[in-house]
């Protein structure tokens, strides 16, 4: 686009009549208990541990030690106790020999597969993945090919076509935008056979599936060795900010050395990295957390069909209910939050055109009673904005 306003002026105004603009919402406050103005049914906090009391003091009392930034990246002076105590506790939790902490998910995948994958290499990805994941594939030197949406067979495919001396699968463990889950044992059979690198961004599963809520590579009885790059965030199902990744002694290092995302950035604050232990810990000790959510999906799941309401196949507490068009979603969603329901409409260029939805999530802070007002009021939206 030329660096002229009156283009600038058009393509918002385009995205205003396609209905597809996007506006941020200021956070409502909260009560004195906590809840907020409105129901939420749209964030990413799965375990409810967000706002828990063990990560606020865990946080405060780090930030009284050691301030409230890092001050430096990792490797001047930014990479505290905290820093290193986290890193082993994540190793611990995930089956690997180390794993390296990164500010955001987004900088770790740019940065894993920008150091591991050279030009003439070759970086497989699902049609679907997360947009960090497609845009590292997008300024990685190697060629990327997108294989249809779990199809696993065609990732083989290509493989087996490429003469590639070096190439990477990458996939989302549970689909963002879907909440269905990546078919890893094949995928990794794939990767095994033809020597290839399987990088899996767990950030969805981490903390809820699986039987000790390890996640995807749990729920499938994968281990590091099928699955030697694993990713994950803490601003999901732990509650804070930043991410990992895990895997071998050797790729760690690696990574340090390679990764520019982390090599050229401000570590995460002390303070965060000590609130995330403590949700660590939480997560492994109140498995109740977990049992709960999985719980709340499948109460929402079975009233929701009974009421009539569309539903995919995703048993994660990623329910979307798909409606077409962005003018559909956005009503639907406009008639909830009347009701004092937020549920985010999420639209192109998210998902794909024709697949505008709601993408309704839920948490152990909700209750039965929350999920039988969600359905009772999506049930009467739906029908009142059928017509439309």
């Amino acid at each position: 686009m030329r660096r002229d306003p009156g283009a600038l002026a058009a393509a918002l105004a385009d995205l205003d009549a396609r209905q597809l603009r996007r506006v941020r919402r200021v956070a409502a406050p909260r009560s004195a208990r906590g809840a907020p103005q409105a129901l939420e049914f749209c964030s990413n906090d799965y375990l409810g541990l967000a706002r828990h009391p063990g990560l606020v003091s865990a946080f405060v009392a780090a930030a009284e030690r050691h301030g409230v930034g890092s001050g430096a990246s990792h490797l001047v002076t930014g990479h505290s106790a905290e820093h290193a105590a986290l890193e082993e506790e994540v190793a611990a939790f995930t089956g690997r020999e180390r794993a390296l902490c990164f500010s955001t998910g987004y900088m770790a995948n740019l940065g894993v597969i920008d150091a591991l994958l050279e030009r003439r290499d070759l970086l497989l990805e699902d049609r679907l993945n997360h947009a960090s994941l497609l845009d590292a594939g997008r300024l990685a030197r190697a060629t990327l090919r997108r294989y249809p949406h779990n199809d696993s067979a065609a990732a083989a495919g290509a493989l087996q076509a490429s003469v590639a001396a070096n190439a990477l699968i990458a996939t989302d463990g549970v689909f963002s935008m879907d909440g269905d889950l990546a078919p890893l044992p094949q995928l990794a059979a794939a990767a095994s056979q033809y020597r290839t690198w399987l990088l899996v961004d767990d950030a969805h599963g981490l903390g809820v599936l699986g039987r000790t809520g390890r996640g995807v590579c749990e729920h499938y009885q994968l281990d590091a060795q099928a699955v030697p790059i694993l990713i994950g965030t803490f601003g999901k199902a732990f509650g804070t900010c930043g991410a990992f990744v895990a895997g071998s002694a050797d790729l760690i290092e690696f990574l340090l050395q390679k990764s520019r995302t982390y090599i050229y950035t401000t570590a995460l604050p002390p303070a965060v990295a000590a609130a995330t232990r403590a949700a660590l810990a939480i997560a492994q000790r109140e498995s109740w957390r977990r049992e709960t959510v999985l719980a709340l999906v499948q109460r929402f799941r079975r009233t929701a069909v009974a009421r009539g309401i569309p539903l995919t196949s995703s048993s994660t507490p990623i329910q979307p209910v798909i409606l077409g068009s962005a003018a559909r979603a956005l009503a639907v969603s406009r008639g909830l939050e009347t009701r004092g329901l937020l549920v985010s409409a999420i639209r192109p260029p998210s998902v794909p055109a024709g697949s505008a939805r709601l993408r309704i999530t839920f948490s152990a802070s909700h209750t039965e009673q929350d999920v039988d007002r969600l359905v009772a009021a999506l049930a009467d939206v739906l029908e009142e904005t059928a017509a439309r």
